[in-house]
């Protein structure tokens, strides 16, 4: 702007001009400006912009939960869809958020989370309110401890924190403990502040649920004091729990090279408020669903959270109704698939050599049959090139 006004004073000088002659020359070149801003900048469509954006409610800035909700934002972001990751208070706040809170889609829960809606009498509400889209991955019960502490019992009467009121390891670390029939004295802090109270014997231990590795645990200073406690896969547990094990290359401080620890997981999904059909948020839902589905291979890419390798889209979750477009795009792959070449040769190879896995087992192995079978196909070409 400095240039435009110095030009415009020698213009005056030179010329002697009057004021109003002076008037017009800079009024000529602020014009001038506005064209040619108007010709560079493009127009902003505020209606676009919102068009195709959807809010995903995760977890601390320290779990997983915010991780995954970050690779949907890098992998799918795009001119038609923009994932906004927001970061959440546990699985059972994040379900009342996706039933209540303006601008949330989509939130990543814990399969046991929406049972504990019943002492809300919110229950037959989440039933209406929730879908879901796909089973996620397992996520691990941690319990970070003295290593006076050997045994889970240890811990009856002790200071154990479990995380804030309405968060997923809240719900879980509860349920364990009285199926278990132990009784601790539960303190309610945020996970950043458990672990320092937990280095100055303020608690005796520390649960967090999450899909292993968590770099907030595994960045824990320990100085030796501190090591993960194992959980038994016994009695009630077993009904609602998974066996899961900690292995040292997971958490070199927290868990022995010689002896992994074994522990309890819990399953997760992505879950979806239950938008009528062909609403506009049904219809952002969907362009969700269709790229998500789409370009899953692209989440198994070195440099996304590895729990991805552990997600079988199809996978069903009891208790749960899938959303239409994810069933509307499961029921178009598996036609598309059943007269596949690829399809083909798969089954023919599978039922050659007598292989007879779960559904899931077979999932995964027929994505590394695709995989291998594009290795195959891009080194004959490039041997092609070269010949």
């Amino acid at each position: 702007m400095s240039g435009r006004v110095s030009v415009f004073s020698s213009i005056c000088h030179r010329v002697g001009a009057s004021f109003a002659q002076a008037a017009a020359v800079a009024a000529f070149l602020v014009s001038g400006l506005t064209v040619a801003s108007a010709q560079t900048a493009p127009d902003f469509n505020p209606s676009r912009a919102n068009a195709g954006t959807l809010g995903v409610i995760s977890g601390g800035a320290d779990g997983t939960y915010i991780r995954i909700a970050a690779d949907l934002a890098n992998v799918l972001d795009g001119e038609e869809l923009r994932v906004l990751p927001m970061i959440g208070r546990g699985s059972l706040q994040n379900l009342r958020d996706i039933m209540f809170l303006r601008g949330v889609d989509i939130g990543i829960v814990q399969m046991d989370a929406r049972e504990q809606l019943k002492a809300e009498k919110l229950q037959d509400s989440a039933v209406r309110r929730l879908r879901f889209i796909t089973r996620l991955y397992n996520e691990e019960v941690h319990i970070i401890a003295s290593r006076q502490i050997t045994d889970i019992r240890q811990l009856n009467g002790q200071k154990v924190n479990i995380d804030k009121a309405g968060s997923g390891t809240n719900l879980t670390s509860r349920l364990i403990f009285e199926k278990l029939g132990i009784k601790p004295e539960v303190t309610t802090f945020d996970q950043a502040s458990s672990y320092a109270k937990l280095k100055s014997g303020e608690i005796q231990a520390a649960v967090y649920v999450a899909g292993r590795p968590v770099r907030a645990i595994a960045e824990f200073q320990t100085d030796g004091r501190f090591h993960l406690l194992p959980i038994p896969f016994e009695g009630e547990i077993a009904e609602s729990y998974f066996p899961a094990r900690f292995a040292n290359s997971d958490y070199p401080q927290l868990v022995d090279a010689a002896k992994p620890v074994e522990t309890l997981a819990v399953g997760s999904l992505l879950a979806v408020f239950n938008w009528p059909e062909n609403s506009d948020r049904y219809n952002r839902v969907k362009r969700f669903v269709d790229a998500f589905f789409t370009r899953f291979d692209e989440f198994l890419q070195p440099g996304r959270h590895p729990k991805w390798k552990e997600v079988n889209l199809a996978a069903d979750v009891p208790g749960w109704e899938r959303v239409k477009p994810a069933q509307d795009w499961l029921d178009r792959s598996v036609a598309a698939r059943t007269s596949s070449p690829q399809v083909q040769s798969f089954e023919f190879f599978m039922n050659n050599r007598g292989i007879n896995v779960s559904a899931q087992e077979r999932e995964v192995l027929f994505r590394e049959f695709l995989a291998w079978q594009g290795d195959r196909e891009r080194a004959l070409r490039k041997a092609n090139r070269q010949d």
